[in-house]
């Protein structure tokens, strides 16, 4: 099939999950790629790096489930990555994936590099791809209670003894990893500890250290409202927000239904919608046709029937 019909370019679909820190991001997008033939690409600042792992709580390699992700810990430490060079690799990742017939799903909270990555200034992207984004929110005292949890639940699972490996006291903090939050706040503990400061003394910066660490994950999370907020008014950016609070109040299994419910669920048919739906692909003429290849197309409207069936 030729790339043009009438003087348009066929676009790709691309599907861009987005929210603040902590509010299922990663887990919507592992969700939708168990649903729909689908790849991963990671857009959080922090997790591009290698190392790190709790600091920048990356998802595992069991809560992938196997499927591929792209940009995940794959950068020096040290180097200073920009936002040129994600829009970079990350077009790469997304041009390879097309390629196998996949559908990219790009994922994170760093919405300074999908802005880049979507809006480049010669529009490249857009001329090649159709996104549908989803915005997973959740109420900001709720979320700011969980993500305060979750600093206690990375102190236990090895925090301090990740950043005290890379603690260099000439090292800066305003370049490469030692920039993620957890890293310089625990800069004063770390310095006593190395002089051999009494346990009081360490004690007592070490309960700042973590204090300081919460608090800055919550000022994260409102700078990144503000600027998902900010993309809603911007042209080309037609948001789908999902209210994911409910799922975060409740605890076991009715989190999990409410996730199912309010999120996933959802997703799956915003996602299969946007692939399929005919007038959907009849308002897209007005830009131009979006078509989705035919084993990709197939494949994913077997997957995307049976998650709805659910």
């Amino acid at each position: 099939m030729p790339d043009s019909f009438n003087g348009w370019r066929r676009k790709e679909k691309v599907v861009v999950v987005m929210g603040a820190t902590g509010t299922g991001k990663s887990r919507l997008s592992i969700d939708l790629a168990n649903w729909f033939p689908a790849e991963i690409v990671n857009s959080d600042k922090m997790q591009v790096y290698h190392g790190l792992d709790v600091v920048t709580n990356k998802v595992t390699e069991e809560e992938q489930c196997g499927i591929p992700h792209h940009l995940l810990g794959i950068v020096d430490p040290d180097s200073d990555f920009t936002g040129s060079d994600f829009r970079h690799l990350a077009s790469l990742a997304v041009g390879s994936i097309v390629a196998r017939d996949r559908l990219p799903i790009i994922v994170g909270g760093s919405n300074s590099y999908i802005e880049a990555l979507v809006d480049d200034e010669e529009l490249e992207f857009r001329s090649k791809y159709e996104c549908c984004f989803l915005w997973v929110d959740v109420s900001l005292p709720v979320l700011h209670s969980f993500v305060s949890d979750r600093v206690d639940h990375m102190i236990e699972a090895g925090l301090i003894d990740e950043v005290r490996n890379i603690f260099d006291p000439e090292g800066d903090y305003n370049q490469g990893i030692r920039r993620a939050i957890g890293v310089p706040e625990m800069d004063r503990f770390l310095r006593a500890e190395a002089i051999g400061a009494d346990y009081q003394t360490r004690a007592k910066l070490l309960d700042e250290a973590i204090n300081e660490i919460k608090a800055n994950n919550c000022r994260l999370a409102c700078r990144q409202l503000q600027k998902i907020q900010r993309l809603r008014t911007l042209s080309g950016w037609n948001i789908h927000r999902l209210d994911a609070t409910d799922a975060f109040l409740k605890r076991g299994r009715e989190s999990d239904e409410a996730w199912k419910n309010l999120v996933a669920g959802p997703s799956s048919m915003i996602v299969r919608r946007f692939l399929y739906d005919d007038e959907h692909l009849t308002a897209s003429i007005n830009s131009g046709p979006t078509i989705v290849s035919s084993a990709l197309s197939t494949a994913v409207m077997g997957s995307a029937v049976a998650a709805a069936s659910r």
